[in-house]
């Protein structure tokens, strides 16, 4: 079961690099990993990446993503994943002149990230994606 999380959780992440390095989400499966919250939040992060003119180059990197919790008796099974998201080569850059954008004053290059899922029928799903103010050298260490 933790397995299938992870893996679900593994695949959102390539699919929400793939959105940003268009800054569109068509063409990616996004759809098939995230519902709700976390496809809102994409949804927005890709406007204002087009809006800017601007995509995302690179990817995250999940350092020791852990399931930390798991809720499987519930009308709607719950888990929650924490993970140490190293974005160090995930930059954003502007879509015509290739120009890497700066990032933003004492921004976190590894944070902890806190993932919510659901099980919608036989299907998992992540429903929220927080990026935690908080710095990290692996999931555990908070």
């Amino acid at each position: 079961m933790k397995k299938d999380l992870l893996e679900v959780y593994s695949h959102y992440r390539e699919e929400q690099a793939a959105a940003y390095a268009k800054a569109d989400a068509k063409g990616t499966d996004i759809r098939k990993y995230a519902t709700a919250e976390a496809y809102g939040k994409v949804m927005g992060d890709l406007l204002s990446l087009r809006s800017a003119g601007n995509v995302g180059k690179g990817a995250p990197t999940s350092k020791d993503p852990q399931v930390m919790s798991l809720e499987l008796s519930t009308k709607t099974p719950k888990a929650t994943i924490k993970d140490c998201l190293d974005v160090s080569n995930w930059k954003v850059m502007n879509r015509k002149t290739g120009e890497v954008q700066p990032s933003p004053k004492n921004a976190l290059k590894r944070h902890i990230n806190d993932v919510k899922l659901e099980k919608w029928g036989t299907k998992w799903f992540v429903v929220s994606d927080e990026a935690k103010a908080t710095a990290c050298t692996s999931a555990a260490s908070s």
